[in-house]
């Protein structure tokens, strides 16, 4: 296990880059008015209750993407005070929320998944690389997960949204750090070790 802050600062480390503070501490203010605004957001776009369309035979992972995309949706319509933007390019964050009067840019990741279960060991990745953080967001970086709980039943072509679970991420947040290699074809092919295709 290690936190936030030291991942970042590993991850730097990794990657050859020059260290940066890539997570600050949410202030109370810019929390508490956020808390406040997707409260009313989630309340003036009945988000809560409401169905998000899904395409026939769609797969979990696909289930998961529509009811991300229906939920930002909706909730932009209604945030006051904030807009939400697709952050563009591979990786963490999906999305940027902005703050309209600071211009402050928060990194927003979402996930979307049928039940809240605090036993549950299933991982939730947010991030293995610092660069959409670097090219996008300056410091301070405040970090926020939001978690779409749904709902459906069996032969239906809908999922209904339950809830909104919002996690401000901190520098002590724990995380847990899998160090992973992976190839491609391309690695493969260019690779000094034996091959042979069959």
């Amino acid at each position: 296990m290690s936190n936030l802050s030291d991942y970042y600062k590993d991850l730097l480390h990794w990657e050859g880059q020059q260290y940066s503070q890539l997570v600050h501490e949410w202030p109370k203010e810019l929390r508490d008015m956020l808390v406040s605004a997707f409260i009313n957001a989630v309340s003036e776009s009945s988000m809560k209750g409401s169905s998000c369309p899904i395409i026939p035979n769609s797969t979990n992972q696909s289930w998961g993407n529509q009811v991300e995309k229906y939920t930002i949706k909706k909730l932009n319509t209604a945030i006051s005070g904030f807009s939400i933007l697709k952050c563009h390019g591979n990786g963490y964050p999906d999305q940027i929320l902005i703050q309209q009067a600071s211009g402050c840019n928060i990194p927003l990741e979402v996930k979307a998944t049928r039940d809240w279960n605090e036993k549950d060991t299933n991982r939730r990745v947010l991030t293995s690389s610092s660069t959409k953080l670097r090219v996008h967001f300056s410091a301070p970086i405040y970090h926020l997960l939001l978690t779409v709980l749904y709902s459906y039943q069996d032969g239906e072509q809908y999922a209904t949204i339950d809830t909104i679970r919002l996690d401000f991420l901190e520098p002590s947040t724990t995380v847990n750090v899998r160090l992973e290699a992976s190839v491609n074809h391309k690695i493969l092919s260019d690779g000094s070790h034996h091959s042979k295709m069959i």
